[in-house]
């Protein structure tokens, strides 16, 4: 089992910045990859960044590229999303995700921290 627990969340202006953090514990030796999905009110849960765990290879929604920016510290078990330039369509609430490597071979569900509030004002 990995445990994911996310901070950094609250309310700023547009223009503004935030930066998220996931820390893991448990099997974290097992994790793939780790990152961030959002869901603002009446929407469907959506994909904004991940990154392999111990670092590399990142991918972004379309709509945060230029702006966000994940990372990890392995050393802290952490990952983290500078969201810069926010934009009032980024208010949701944010959950780190993270897959086993096992997961690439069989089913194994995605974990899944509590999630946090992101609140963006125009």
């Amino acid at each position: 089992q990995v445990q994911l627990v996310e901070s950094g969340g609250g309310m700023v202006q547009a223009g503004g910045s935030l930066r998220l953090s996931c820390a893991a514990s448990g099997r974290t030796f097992s994790i793939y990859d780790i990152g961030w999905y959002r869901q603002a009110p009446g929407n469907e849960r959506e994909f904004v960044a991940n990154i392999r765990w111990g670092g590399g290879s990142t991918n972004y929604t379309d709509s945060v590229k230029g702006r966000f920016t994940i990372s990890t510290d392995n050393a802290k078990n952490t990952v983290y999303l500078q969201m810069n330039s926010l934009k009032s369509e980024d208010t949701a609430i944010y959950y780190c995700n993270a897959r086993e490597i096992a997961s690439l071979v069989v089913h194994i569900p995605d974990y899944w921290g509590q999630g946090t509030q992101v609140t963006v004002s125009s």
